[in-house]
């Protein structure tokens, strides 16, 4: 996908320090943006920042009052960070069910509102918010993760709203299930939460709505972020963009 050049543009990336953020801090760098990669693990970030010659933020996002009172210069934000957990409903921790919805919800709403005085005064903006095929759809066991993902997709799209007239682009982007470490460590859990053995899990589970039957890599939702950061991509806001290998077909 050909993209314009994003030289002289700064682009904030959450949860870049690995997977699919660390992927969109590589293709960001190389249309010209100067990365900023925020992630609570201080080292992985510098590490990444420094294969993209970005800088790092070591950042706790869940420390809400301090995002609370912050000013953000970025022209581009990738709200990417979060997690998941997997239990049905009556054994839900609703503990972790608020930490979810803080970290994907409220963190995102405070890095708009961060970011939009600088975009609005520039004339210029993107925001690309890293959903989930979650956020438009539901799975069992998901209900933390599925409902904070729902959340977002209101999110975006109300920033859409309040954009247009300022230049600033609000999108989605909804993978399926994503070659990560965070998928990785689900298996487990998907087993236990199906009861079936976790070899059958990628099969029964994680494929088995897909027509095509591998997993998204995280090069290939990147490239879609690229080109939403994109000039080319100023008519596109208020969307939610399904790279889910047909499960929703």
């Amino acid at each position: 996908m050909m993209v314009s050049d994003l030289s002289g543009q700064s682009a904030l990336i959450t949860g870049g320090a690995g997977g699919i953020g660390a992927a969109c801090a590589a293709a960001l760098a190389a249309q010209g943006a100067h990365v900023i990669v925020a992630d609570r693990d201080a080292e992985a970030a510098e590490r990444v920042a420094g294969q993209v010659r970005g800088e790092a933020w070591a950042v706790d996002l869940l420390d809400t009052a301090a995002l609370e009172t912050l000013t953000l210069s970025a022209d581009i934000l990738v709200n990417n960070a979060g997690y998941q957990t997997i239990n049905p409903i009556e054994a839900f921790d609703p503990a972790e069910f608020r930490r979810m919805q803080t970290l994907m919800v409220e963190v995102p709403f405070l890095l708009i509102r961060a970011a939009l005085p600088h975009m609005y005064k520039n004339g210029h903006g993107r925001i690309i918010n890293v959903s989930s095929v979650h956020g438009l759809r539901a799975s069992a066991f998901k209900s933390a993760y599925v409902t904070a993902k729902h959340g977002l997709e209101g999110l975006s799209k109300v920033t859409a709203l309040e954009g247009g007239d300022h230049g600033v682009t609000s999108n989605c982007v909804n993978p399926g299930y994503v070659r990560t470490p965070l998928l990785e460590s689900q298996i487990s859990a998907q087993a236990a939460a199906h009861g079936i053995p976790a070899d059958e899990v990628m099969h029964e589970v994680i494929l088995a709505k897909n027509a095509i039957k591998r997993l998204v890599e995280p090069a290939e939702v990147a490239a879609l972020v690229a080109f939403l950061a994109s000039r080319e991509a100023a008519m596109v806001t208020g969307s939610s963009y399904l790279m889910d290998g047909g499960w929703t077909a």
